[in-house]
């Protein structure tokens, strides 16, 4: 009872999901499962194949690393849950365990966020500072910026986790999506939310805007950088090294943007459903192919690790 009125306040949701598509409950099932198996096959062995090849103890390839363990770690927020609840008839949830999978999946998103600002850093020092680079970027400064993504993530979901729990709902508990997120949970709140919004808006602004403004004065430089370089085959080898960290930057930052402008009332439709599976599924799957298509480094390391197990 809240206040000692007639008011009970509520301990699960019921999350939605894609029930509305009663026909291809099993389409979607199987797209669903092989996009989660794909994305931690990828990222699984890209972490591994970095770990085993000593050609790709780099600066860059240790931020990649840790890109791949964030994306498993973000996709496995939301996707065995989404999976679950597709042949059960009530898709409930507890309200701490909204509140938990809400917290993870806030921290490894905004740990990526910085995470990909320490990336366009480490480009910035190889382009503008080729000479000083191995000294710009030192082991220990990669672990602190590493670390830094980790823990300003970290605490920026705990104040938000709190603030969460601090809410109460009344009813109804009915999410019209397939994950607990932000939005849709303040608009089943029965107390003000001016606080969790403010903190929201706040936290919106220092890791969106200020990491991509970092971003794009990085990129800014680099470009001034490539356009110096009198060969066209220079320029072109060094506009390569940033192409798959600009094209993971602008799905991430794409997707996200899109999806929170369009639900920013605590609605959800079906097509931003489906657009919110491109950035909690989808992204994390493709970030290992983005940056492993066209590098040449990771291939040239697949042939050393076949003809390592050749010889064995």
């Amino acid at each position: 009872m809240i206040g000692g009125g007639n008011i009970t306040e509520i301990t699960h949701f019921i999350l939605l999901g894609f029930s509305d598509f009663p026909r291809i409950t099993v389409v979607l099932f199987v797209v669903f499962l092989l996009i989660y198996i794909t994305t931690l096959t990828w990222n699984l062995s890209l972490i591994i194949l970095i770990r085993l090849d000593s050609h790709l103890h780099t600066p860059m390839y240790f931020f990649l690393s840790n890109l791949s363990i964030i994306d498993i770690c973000y996709v496995t927020s939301t996707a065995p849950k989404m999976l679950s609840n597709f042949f059960q008839e009530q898709q409930t949830i507890t309200l701490v365990g909204c509140a938990v999978q809400y917290f993870i999946f806030s921290t490894m998103g905004l740990s990526e966020s910085c995470l990909m600002t320490a990336m366009a850093y480490d480009r910035y020092a190889a382009i503008c500072n080729p000479l000083l680079y191995s000294s710009i970027m030192s082991p220990t400064l990669c672990v602190q910026m590493v670390l830094g993504s980790y823990m300003a993530g970290l605490s920026a979901s705990i104040s938000q986790l709190c603030a969460l729990l601090h809410l109460q709902f009344c009813g109804p508990n009915v999410i019209n999506h397939f994950f607990c997120d932000m939005p849709q949970l303040l608009v089943l709140s029965c107390t003000d939310t001016f606080f969790v919004q403010l903190m929201t808006a706040v936290l919106t602004m220092i890791f969106g805007i200020i990491n991509v403004s970092i971003i794009m004065i990085s990129y800014g430089y680099i470009v001034i950088s490539i356009m110096k370089i009198t060969s066209a085959k220079g320029r072109s080898k060094a506009f390569n090294t940033c192409a798959s960290h600009l094209t993971t930057v602008a799905l991430f930052y794409t997707s996200g943007m899109f999806v929170y402008l369009s639900s920013s009332s605590g609605g959800s439709s079906s097509f931003d459903r489906f657009a919110s599976v491109f950035y909690t599924v989808v992204i994390p799957m493709l970030n290992p192919l983005i940056y492993s298509l066209r590098n040449k480094e990771i291939k040239d390391a697949l042939k050393r690790l076949q003809k390592k197990r050749k010889y064995c």
